[in-house]
């Protein structure tokens, strides 16, 4: 049985939004929540669910589809990073305008919320022109979102910039979380009614799942994904008050429902939902299979968010409250971190040795180790043997030629100001890749590289940043222990 049916999903999720645009004057808001590019914890926690396949979807539609991306101002002045794949919101807004254009999908421009004046934005702003991308500034609902008749009138959401568009289907998406995206729906739906356009919303959401229960394990790998951002998953209120069946959503979509809905009757004289979870497109929970396989991985998943959030605390970003929150998930799915098969491994090789080191589970449940060395990094180590392992190349086999070590160590020795000579993971696939036309089993072990997909990495010791970033761009899930690899300040932060 297969865990998550990827393919019956794309379909019934399409479906469910074409419904939607039918629900009003052939003119939908879709706010999108979560990632639409790379949602990898989808991935990992719904086995045989495509990162980009949101975007698959949105793919199928791009004659009927256009798209605004609001980004909060305060976000690009102070160069937020977002967490999961270190990039700033400012480049991830250029990702994903370039991702849209890569896909034929109409960006009808990016809105700055929260907007106000600085060289930052100014500066981005022009950038975007010079790119042919109009720009839109939103500014502060004071009293938002409680004092609806300030939201509703021109001081308030009639003061932001109108985004004029001319397809069925507005998607509405984001760098990352509190950039404004509802408010930004709120916004075009006030000018539309102005404007005689009887326009709709919904959101796009694949977690909580709601037809789940509260503490499914789905549903708990979400809330550990987001302990971060203060949010927590309820039973629906008005679901629950309107159909007497218990409906998982999440506190903020919750608060908000009651402003959406006195915007609509305001607007229309009536609402077309009675509850947040209505108001959702969420196909995710009539797509799920094979059940234990799930549940497995959530509970990896939340151990993976465990030693996140302990990494967090370690560099002062979270707070104890977020690590004493994943816990009480944990407790509640009944697992220790040490049940994540790849942790035992690499501390006890740790304390053999003494040195930093890493373990790694491979797909077919194969165990390898690896230390650091005065020649390797632990990543650099680890892929090595992986990699031998799976290609069947003798152990005692060196992949490396040591006539191609020896200038490169020379070369970082002289260059590096922390006089670091050691090859880390992108050195050594560089070095693995010069060899390869000449050197059958370089050659070999590269192409082993995508059977690394998927498989799970822990380190004894805080990885070194550019090691971590190829590991996940190998597809390789990692956990560290939060605990320094050497006494150099530079490496903790």
């Amino acid at each position: 049985m297969i865990a998550f049916d990827y393919e019956h999903y794309l379909t019934i999720q399409k479906r469910e939004i074409l419904k939607r645009i039918k629900l009003f004057d052939n003119k939908l808001y879709l706010e999108f929540g979560g990632k639409l590019i790379e949602d990898n914890h989808a991935a990992r926690v719904l086995p045989g669910f495509h990162p980009s396949g949101k975007l698959e979807i949105f793919s199928s539609l791009k004659e009927q589809i256009e798209v605004i991306i609001v980004v909060n101002t305060n976000d690009i002045v102070a160069n937020k990073i977002g967490s999961d794949n270190n990039i700033s919101y400012q480049g991830e807004v250029e990702r994903l305008i370039d991702e849209f254009r890569t896909k034929d999908i109409a960006v009808c421009g990016v809105v700055f919320s929260f907007f106000s004046e600085s060289i930052v934005t100014n500066a981005f702003i022009k950038k975007l022109a010079r790119n042919n991308i109009k720009t839109y500034k939103h500014y502060v609902i004071e009293d938002y979102p409680h004092n609806l008749e300030k939201i509703f009138s021109e001081d308030g959401l009639g003061r932001n910039e109108y985004v004029e568009t001319t397809r069925p289907l507005v998607v509405v998406t984001a760098p990352g979380s509190g950039s404004g995206k509802l408010a930004t729906c709120l916004s075009q739906l006030y000018h539309d009614n102005k404007n005689g356009i009887r326009a709709g919303y919904a959101k796009y959401e694949t977690f909580p799942i709601w037809n789940l229960p509260l503490n499914h394990p789905l549903n708990l790998a979400y809330e550990a994904a987001t302990v971060d951002l203060g949010d927590f998953n309820v039973i629906d209120p008005y679901y629950l008050d309107k159909f007497n069946v218990k409906a998982t959503n999440y506190n903020r979509d919750v608060d908000a429902f009651p402003v959406l809905k006195a915007i609509f009757e305001k607007m229309y004289g009536e609402t077309p939902y009675e509850s947040p979870t209505m108001m959702g497109v969420n196909m995710v929970g009539f797509a799920l299979g094979d059940e234990e396989a799930i549940t497995a991985a959530c509970k990896e998943e939340v151990i993976r968010r465990f030693y996140s959030a302990q990494k967090n605390l370690f560099l002062d970003k979270y707070t104890a409250s977020s690590l004493d929150k994943i816990r009480m998930i944990m407790n509640k799915l009944g697992i220790v971190e040490t049940d994540r098969k790849c942790v035992l491994p690499a501390l006890k090789k740790a304390d053999e040795t003494h040195v930093p080191c890493m373990a790694l589970v491979l797909n077919d449940g194969k165990i390898i180790t690896a230390k650091t060395s005065k020649l390797l990094s632990p990543a650099a180590a680890l892929f090595l043997n992986s990699v031998k392992y799976l290609a069947n190349i003798n152990d005692e086999i060196p992949l490396i030629s040591p006539n191609l070590i020896e200038p490169i160590e020379a070369l970082k020795k002289e260059i590096s100001a922390i006089n670091d000579s050691v090859l880390n993971l992108n050195d050594t696939l560089i070095s693995l890749a010069i060899q390869a036309p000449m050197n059958p089993l370089s050659d070999l072990a590269l192409k082993q590289i995508e059977k690394l997909k998927g498989a799970q990495a822990h380190s004894s010791v805080l990885l070194d940043k550019r090691d971590l970033q190829v590991l996940k761009q190998l597809g390789i899930n990692v956990t560290e222990e939060s605990v320094p690899a050497s006494n150099k300040l530079y490496w903790r932060s």
